[in-house]
């Protein structure tokens, strides 16, 4: 048995780095406080004049910028009590969106594929005409995330990865043209081998393979050589964020997407990696809950977009695609559904939080209940107050986290924003089988979504993320049927969190809370 996740694990390497510069900076701090108490204290005078200048220039820079105060604040007040360590940490984590020339990688694929996704303004008006308020969210969407909404697609939802796993081993079977596969972890273990065997066949007949991961979020679970083995067996691959490119861009964006498009009429998205413990192959926390929907027809468009887009920008050595339209065929498909149907993709580099104002979205518009479940819960107050303000409305909002959690620390302070929710209404509920880390809303019967996009700091303003907003789908109903059940399984901890002595803060959650954007 393992002790711990693939995610988990990946995410702990990373804390490391992010802790070692921490320490780092922390004894400059100290080498600085001792200057200034020593005869060395002439220099200390104009170190602390350089960096209290260098200071208030960051903190006015950051005021002004769009970022919610629940981010600002805690660096602001970092940087005024311990200049050098505050300048340290923000230069190392605080600042988002990658180098300005990683910035312009991006934009210039995104201007030639983004164009190639259809207006659909008709389906558009429809959805707008039929349901007004799941209208305005799609509009949403469309207008700052470029992706439209589609019908003539038929969704299939699991409420197991298991059962995705084995639906996504028979449509790769089939493949006859291409397979793109883009995947936060993946793990050279027992369930990819399965993949690979299928992939390799594919090759071999001909079909076109390519296969993106994130460094690190695969670190330690592939060797280095894992990209010289795919390609020795014809399965193109490419790395996001390899080992050390640059020290911020490192800590901070990672590829968090799961995306697998087969032909471009079928597609996969969902919580879940390429690893045996997503597929309950191992169990280091109890069991493991993780969903994910099998897309077939129009919408399949906007996965092939969304994986080019990556695959083309992540690095301006590899030679990349100069004819998009060969992937994004048009071919005949009559769909059994009728619901609306709309993936989306979002980018810690175009300054619009799509993830977020989605998840707020859904609570602002509900009229009955809004129910979440994410691994993790570290919020910025605009989505607190969202849900607070629904629960105030009457609007039954509920959420549920892991029972058995992945990371100690990280579930502490989860646990922290309970009291503010549930002493204005909200219900929160534990998974006590073990640890979910699915990532899903459903509102009134009539909307959900089912992504990557976890309701914490990092998946909403540092990953690349994607997700799939759903309406009028049957599966919007299985999404609710399966948050029923698991509630089934849960304790609810509402009350305990409300009255009881878990309600109030111990000083240690109470920094971990105000610094929870470097966890």
């Amino acid at each position: 048995m393992k002790s711990t996740t693939v995610e988990g694990r990946a995410k702990t390497k990373n804390g490391v780095t992010r802790l070692v510069f921490s320490v780092i900076c922390i004894l400059l701090e100290v080498i600085f406080i001792i200057l200034m108490f020593t005869k060395l204290n002439r220099y200390a005078e104009a170190v602390n004049l350089l960096t209290r200048v260098v200071g208030v220039i960051v903190i006015l820079n950051m005021y002004a910028s769009p970022v919610t105060s629940t981010i600002k604040v805690p660096w602001i007040l970092l940087i005024l009590m311990f200049p050098i360590m505050g300048l340290g940490l923000y230069l190392l984590v605080g600042l988002n969106g990658g180098t300005e020339k990683m910035r312009r990688r991006y934009q210039k694929i995104d201007e030639q594929l983004l164009p190639l996704l259809p207006e659909n303004r008709k389906i558009q008006e429809k959805l707008l005409q039929k349901i007004p308020r799941a209208g305005n969210i799609s509009s949403y969407i469309h207008r700052n995330a470029a992706y439209p909404v589609y019908q003539n697609t038929d969704v299939t939802y699991f409420d197991e990865a298991a059962k995705g796993l084995e639906a996504q081993l028979q449509d790769l079977a089939k493949a006859e043209q291409f397979i793109f596969m883009e995947y936060h972890a993946i793990e050279d273990a027992e369930a990819w081998h399965r993949i690979q065997q299928v992939l390799e066949d594919r090759v071999k007949a001909g079909v076109e393979v390519r296969v993106f991961y994130d460094d690190m979020g695969s670190i330690g679970f592939i060797n280095t050589d894992f990209t010289k083995k795919m390609e020795a067996v014809g399965i193109r691959c490419r790395v996001f964020n390899p080992f050390m490119p640059g020290l911020n861009l490192f800590l901070n964006n990672r590829d968090h997407r799961k995306i697998t498009v087969i032909d471009g009429k079928v597609g996969f998205t969902g919580g879940y990696n390429l690893a045996n413990e997503y597929f309950n192959l191992t169990h280091p926390y109890g069991q493991w809950k993780d969903t994910g929907i099998r897309l077939e027809g129009d919408a399949v468009r906007s996965l092939t977009v969304t994986f080019l887009e990556m695959w083309n920008a992540v690095n301006d050595k590899d030679e990349n695609d100069t004819d998009f339209a060969r992937f994004l065929l048009e071919y005949p498909y009559k769909a059994q559904q009728t619901g609306f149907v709309q993936p989306y993709a979002d980018s810690p580099l175009d300054g619009e939080k799509v993830g977020e104002e989605v998840y707020i979205s859904m609570v602002n518009k509900a009229e009955k209940y809004c129910w979440f479940m994410t691994p993790y819960l570290i919020i910025t107050d605009e989505m607190a107050h969202a849900m607070t303000l629904a629960a105030k409305r009457g609007v039954d909002v509920r959420i549920i986290t892991p029972g058995i959690p992945d990371k100690k620390l990280i579930y502490s302070v989860t646990r922290s924003f309970y009291h503010e929710l549930v002493k204005d209404g909200v219900r929160i509920y534990e998974w006590t089988p073990g640890f979910c880390h699915a990532k899903m809303s459903v509102a009134d019967d009539c909307m959900a979504t089912c992504g990557t996009i976890n309701l914490d700091y990092r998946s909403l303003y540092h990953h690349f993320e994607n997700g799939c907003f759903m309406t009028d789908c049957d599966v919007v109903l299985d999404i609710r049927n399966d948050l029923q059940e698991k509630m089934k399984e849960c304790r609810e901890v509402t009350e305990k969190y409300r009255t009881g002595r878990s309600a109030y803060l111990r000083l240690s959650q109470l920094l971990m809370r105000l610094f929870a954007g470097l966890l």
